[in-house]
């Protein structure tokens, strides 16, 4: 088997576009052969053209360093004989291979000819779980050293190596896992089946191709579960005294920094867990709040041989508490902790059905490779936690097809999968010491026959305060036309292209449904579509019939505002109630005879009843938001007026959701520990604000924690003095002086700014009127709901580069970690208020002036400051940090109420100033 030499090619470019004028400015090509570096081939080129600043800013090539360097043309025939012969390798070769090739034809000179191989593509199949795939933090992931990310000669060298550390990764997987790969491997665009099969003949040579790690389900490479039937271990004892505890924790850290409230939460906490009662505790940045409860939380479970619960809001703060949290507790405690990660069902893949889905060999190149991600991925993975996989483009369609769902009391008779990777989870909960889960998960246990969490003693709430948004987002029900109409084509009928029909099942004419049947089954679909657009037209006759602004498209009307005429409703769920019946009778005749059935009829039919499943969820919701009035809910309508009945939404949330928190923990009270555990439970004046909410008794006692004044000593308060009063002038007006006050800003800081708003309207126009005057084209903008990606993956490439603002709305206010010199400055646009036109905060705040309070100091203004508080913290994220809170709306000096805005922030200087004379102390401040 001849040995290949690879060609590990990286460019840099002054753009993107060859076609519209970019040149190369750096060229790096390493020669590879039998995995190990033959020669680099290195050269600066002159592009003959002005460098754009953000380039030279990524890539530190200054025009400078260009300006005697060779043109790509007196270099063209020499790049070009040294490819010759190589299989071309690139770190995106869809960039670099057509770039090179357009330079080559400027240059006189034909297309370069033979195979190419992308490691973007190889890495995204073989490492499916890493965060992220661009260069730089593969190459962290995986040890790589890449010291100038954006040199080519650095990135090519660091290319090369992770076509190696691939290579490695292939001869580590079972050798099914291979042939598995291989089979699926000619659809890809790259030339990855030599590299598969040279794998494979390597294994097969081997003594031992297969793996005592693994074990095989249906042809499928599976990794071995973990063995529970160790016991756990001793612990010591809880440390009572101050000594004791600091004494624990310099053990673990090199320089620990003691912090009082960060001992003392412990102590509430074990004390809680002891007597079994239920407490708040507000902790400050700063506090250690997560090591505060982890360390009690695992001493009592070990010490009780019990199992305690930890509930967080968001997966960022789940996987962070189980990947850098409880190492740490570990470390502390010295002892091994067994900890359970449990989300719901859905989150987990179904074996079989992906099984079967394996065996249809006519897909889509995104259908194909997430099949291949997800093969490597299952030898690998103890959880089949399908949240661990890093999915691209279409593979999110794909997965949802696998995701495990309930079944019929009838499905899981005649299914029964011999392994599963959710009933493995459930069994590992019996054993742990911790189980850490989310607040959904710990909310859908009202509904489970089987509660999950029945065992559990002792609760940890962590983000307490978020437990509201939980139980909200839980109970809300959503109606969107345009769903509707998709699940709609999705089920087609026999004569249209959708999901198959059973019509096509073809099955042995004893067991067929009759012809009879199934056309009275099209008949009826199409009666149903057609009276659904009928149902949606008379629920838009009863809009109100006052003109609205030509400006104003998107429009918001209470369903209480409407003339609801409920008995079209009332007809529709009636017929799909009569049809579903019909498709679900139907669908089980064919289930009864399941060895008669190919696998590809079977996966057609699994598809069916996947949209069946669907269908019933959407009409339970259709029920739940038309036909079912609770006094106690909100529903409303959200609409285009450019896309009508496309851009129908119609919502229905709870306005209070204290009875879903009371079921939950009724049957813990007493008889377990409950710690609501947040950085923000309180607002001044108002301290029992979020207990309210949450319904707790005003028995149950509030802890707070606060970290030592010094922590913040890295801190200060601008409020800009000469701002236009916000109520009193245009938004236009508003947004030009916001602008300008975030271009001074930035340029004083020189970047390194979140600015925050409250509406992502105003949002896009700041920033739309800031790239028009071109004031910062020399910086990155990244901006929530204009540049793509999500908010993870926007708050990286913030990080990345130097020169770089961040313009974030609500998910930004909190949840978000930039420790360090990474972030300067934090712009607070305008007091983060709920929109009083908002139909929910409408609702809410209607009920509360109903029972005769005043909604805005009950509702509005503690919401506003918790949110404020939230926004600080994200600045201050260790005491070594330094940086700024800039406030831009004046109504926090000139309001009666603007001073607990202030009070609410620790302890720090807040500075009442001009622009002007604001920017001046920043560069200062910035230069010292």
């Amino acid at each position: 088997m001849e040995s290949q030499t690879y060609a590990i090619v990286d460019l840099e470019t002054t753009g993107h576009s060859s076609q519209q004028g970019d040149r190369i400015i750096q060229i790096a090509i390493v020669l590879m052969k039998d995995w190990e570096i033959l020669s680099t081939y290195t050269t600066f080129i002159n592009p003959e053209q002005r460098i754009p600043y953000f380039i030279q800013d990524l890539t530190h090539i200054s025009e400078k360093e260009v300006k005697n360097a060779p043109t790509f043309e007196e270099k063209a025939e020499e790049i070009y004989e040294i490819l010759q012969d190589t299989v071309f390798v690139a770190h995106n070769t869809d960039f670099d291979l057509p770039f090179l090739q357009a330079e080559f034809k400027r240059a006189g000179l034909p297309n370069w000819v033979g195979k190419h191989l992308d490691t973007v593509e190889l890495a995204k199949i073989l490492f499916p779980t890493a965060y992220s795939f661009k260069l730089q933090d593969l190459a962290l992931e995986l040890g790589i050293r890449l010291a100038n990310a954006h040199r080519a000669d650095d990135d090519a060298a660091a290319t090369a190596y992770l076509l190696k550390a691939c290579w490695h990764r292939l001869l580590a997987l079972p050798l099914l896992t291979l042939e598995q790969l291989h089979e699926r491997s000619f659809q890809l665009k790259s030339n990855i089946s030599r590299l598969l099969l040279d794998a494979i003949h390597i294994k097969r040579t081997q003594q031992s191709a297969t793996s005592d790690h693994h074990f095989y389900y249906r042809r499928l490479a599976l990794k071995q579960p973990p063995n529970d039937g160790e016991d756990r271990q001793e612990i010591i004892d809880y440390p009572v005294t101050f000594q004791e505890k600091k004494q624990l924790f310099e053990k673990a850290f090199q320089h620990f920094e003691v912090r009082e409230d960060q001992f003392k939460m412990m102590d509430e906490v074990w004390e809680a867990l002891l007597n079994k009662e239920e407490i708040m505790t507000e902790a400050s940045t700063g506090i250690g709040k997560t090591l505060a409860y982890l360390i009690p939380s695992i001493i009592y479970a070990k010490k009780y041989h019990c199992t305690m619960a930890i509930s967080t809001y968001t997966s960022h703060l789940l996987d962070q508490l189980l990947q850098e949290e409880l190492p740490k507790a570990e470390s502390i405690l010295q002892n091994k902790v067994s900890a359970v990660i449990v989300k719901g069902m859905d989150n987990y893949i179904d074996l079989d059905r992906f099984c079967d889905l394996l065996e249809v060999k006519d897909v889509s190149y995104d259908e194909n490779f997430t099949k291949l991600q997800l093969i490597v991925w299952l030898q690998d993975t103890e959880t089949g936690d399908l949240g661990e996989v890093t999915l691209t483009g279409g593979g999110k369609y794909f997965v949802d097809k696998i995701r495990r769902m309930e079944t019929t009391a009838e499905n899981r008779r005649r299914r029964k999968p011999t392994f599963d990777f959710y009933l493995q989870t459930l069994h590992a909960c019996k054993k742990a010491d911790l189980i850490i889960t989310n607040h959904a998960m710990v909310l859908a246990d009202l509904n489970r026959p089987d509660p999950v969490f029945k065992n559990v003693n002792g609760w940890i709430l962590d983000e307490g305060h978020q437990f509201i948004q939980a139980a909200t987002n839980r109970a809300e029900k959503v109606f969107s036309y345009s769903k509707w109409k998709h699940l709609f084509g999705q089920l087609g009928s026999s004569e249209s292209s959708g999901i198959e029909h059973p019509f096509y099942l073809n099955l042995v004419s004893s067991h067929t449904i009759s012809t009879r049947q199934l056309t009275a089954l099209d008949e009826q679909f199409k009666d149903l579509t057609s009276l659904f657009d009928k149902s949606i037209m008379a629920l838009l006759r009863g809009l109100p019939s006052e003109k609205t602004k030509k400006s104003h498209h998107k429009q918001s009307y209470l369903l209480s505002q409407l003339n609801l005429q409920t008995t079209v409703f009332k007809e529709y769920s009636y017929r799909l109630n009569q049809w579903l019946s019909l498709a679900n009778y139907m669908t089980n005749a064919y289930l009864r005879y399941p060895d008669e059935l190919s696998t590809k009829q079977k996966v057609h039919l699994a598809d069916w009843q996947y949209q069946l499943n669907e269908l019933q969820v959407y009409l339970a919701e259709w029920d739940s938001i038309f036909l079912q009035q609770i006094e106690n809910d909100a529903a409303w309508m959200e609409l285009d007026l450019r896309n009508l009945p496309g851009s129908v939404h119609v919502y229905k949330r709870p306005a209070e959701v204290e009875e879903s928190v009371a079921r939950i923990f009724q049957s813990f009270r007493q008889t377990a520990g409950i710690i609501w555990a947040s950085g923000t439970l309180t607002v001044p004046k108002n301290p029992r604000f979020i207990a309210e909410q949450l319904g707790l008794e005003k028995t149950v006692p509030l802890h707070q924690f606060q970290a030592p004044s010094s922590y913040y000593s890295g801190a200060s308060v601008y409020v800009v003095e000469d701002m236009p009063d916000i109520q009193n002038v245009s938004q236009t007006v508003y947004i030009e002086s916001v602008a300008e006050a975030i271009v001074q800003t930035v340029l004083a800081t020189n970047g390194r700014c979140f600015v925050l708003f409250t509406s992502q309207d105003m949002l896009r126009k700041t920033v739309d009127l800031i790239q028009e005057t071109g004031t910062l084209d020399d910086y990155m903008l990244f901006a929530q709901g204009m540049s793509s990606g999500s908010r993870m993956r926007l708050l990286k490439m913030f990080q990345r580069f130097e020169r770089s603002v961040l313009f974030g709305t609500n998910s930004f206010w909190e949840g978000v970690d930039v420790p360090g010199d990474a972030l300067s400055a934090v712009i607070v646009v305008r007091l983060p208020f709920s929109s009083p036109e908002d139909p929910y905060f409408k609702a809410r705040a209607a009920r509360i002036t109903q029972k005769g309070d005043n909604s805005f100091y009950k509702l509005s203004l503690p919401e506003a400051i918790l949110r404020f508080k939230q926004g600080f913290g994200r600045l201050i994220r260790s005491s070594e940090d330094k940086g700024v809170l800039i406030v831009l709306d004046r109504r926090i000096e000139t309001k009666s109420y603007g001073k607990e805005f202030t009070n609410a922030l620790p302890n720090v200087p807040v500075k009442k100033v001009t622009l002007d004379a604001m920017v001046l102390e920043l560069e200062n401040w910035y230069n010292s």
